[in-house]
Formats: C-alpha cells, sequence, structure tokens
C-alpha cells in the first residue's frame, strides 16, 4: 500500500482533507513546514498517528485562517489552530508557538505520505520535542511520547546526543 493510501486509510479520510489542506497552502503560495511526528516519520523509521502538525510563516496566519474557516472547522486553542472536518479523522494542528517560525528557514522539501512537503530539519524536529518534553503543563502521556520522539532521533542520528539536555537524555531508556 503506497504512502498516500495508507494516510487515507488510517486517518478514515473520505473527503481528501490532506490534499485539500495541501493544496490551499500551495495556492495561496503559504510558507509552512511539517513538524512534530509526521515530520519525524521523513527521517526515522516511521509511526502512525492521525495528527499532522504545521508551522506557517507568522506573517501569513491571519490570512491563512481565514482561508481555512472557508473550508474546514477551525478550533483555536492557545498555542495551536486545530483543523478537522467532519468526514476526516485526520487533525491538523498549527503550531503558533513563535519558537518554532526559524525552522521554515532550515526546511527542505521530503517524501511524508507520500506527498512531497517541506520538512523541518532533524535538529529542529529534536530541539522541538526537547521542548515538549520539558513542558510540565503538558499531559504526561505526551511527554512519554515525546521522550520515545528523542529516542527514535538519537538511534538513527546518534550524532546530535549532544543537543539533548543531561535531565532529558537521563530520562531515555
Amino acid at each position: 500500500m503506497r504512502g498516500r493510501t495508507f494516510w487515507r486509510t488510517v486517518t478514515v479520510d473520505r473527503s481528501n482533507m490532506l490534499e485539500r489542506f495541501f493544496e490551499l497552502l500551495e495556492a495561496e503560495h503559504v510558507r509552512f513546514c511539517l513538524i512534530d511526528g509526521q515530520a519525524l516519520n521523513a527521517y526515522v523509521d516511521p509511526v502512525v498517528s492521525l495528527d499532522l502538525d504545521v508551522v506557517i510563516a507568522s506573517n501569513q496566519l491571519a490570512a491563512v485562517e481565514s482561508l481555512l474557516r472557508g473550508q474546514f472547522e477551525v478550533e483555536p486553542f492557545p498555542h495551536s489552530l486545530n483543523i478537522s472536518e467532519r468526514d476526516s479523522d485526520l487533525r491538523v494542528q498549527i503550531q503558533l508557538d513563535p519558537r518554532y517560525s526559524v525552522f521554515l528557514e532550515r526546511s527542505t522539501v521530503r517524501e511524508v505520505l507520500g506527498l512531497r512537503l517541506p520538512v523541518a530539519a532533524i535538529e529542529d524536529l529534536l530541539q522541538g520535542k526537547v521542548w515538549a518534553v520539558q513542558d510540565v503543563t503538558r499531559r504526561g502521556s505526551k511527554r512519554q511520547k515525546d521522550l520515545a520522539d528523542i529516542a527514535r532521533i538519537l538511534e538513527r542520528h546518534e550524532h546530535l546526543r549532544s543537543a539533548v539536555p543531561a535531565d532529558v537524555l537521563a530520562r531515555l531508556i
């Protein structure tokens, strides 16, 4: 089964939300890149998730939000803008934390979900995971997943070990 077909099956995406979301960004020349789990799948052995995390250029966020509201369900949260649709289990989360905006500059186009998409650099993905693990306001289960993602990165990219703080390294198995 090809990447896009697998993704559509897992997310029960009967509305082609994934393609429509990216087509909208492309048509409007929106600068974006994938971050978090699906982005990691471009660098390490993939893990299945219904989430698709994206960072968008901050100067384009307001216009993009308006465009998205015309086609999808949009729900604002303190640190993200969540996009969904009735006929899809896909959950797009646009990261609003300004620390992630620099990830755009170092992103490269890679194969993800059967599509060629801009993906944050592996070093930036690791940094995002470290921020997430150290965020005591996140649910414990989320922080455990973030630790597992750091372990996945380090298994494949050992040279990045020095970028992980000692307190985080001590929590890895």
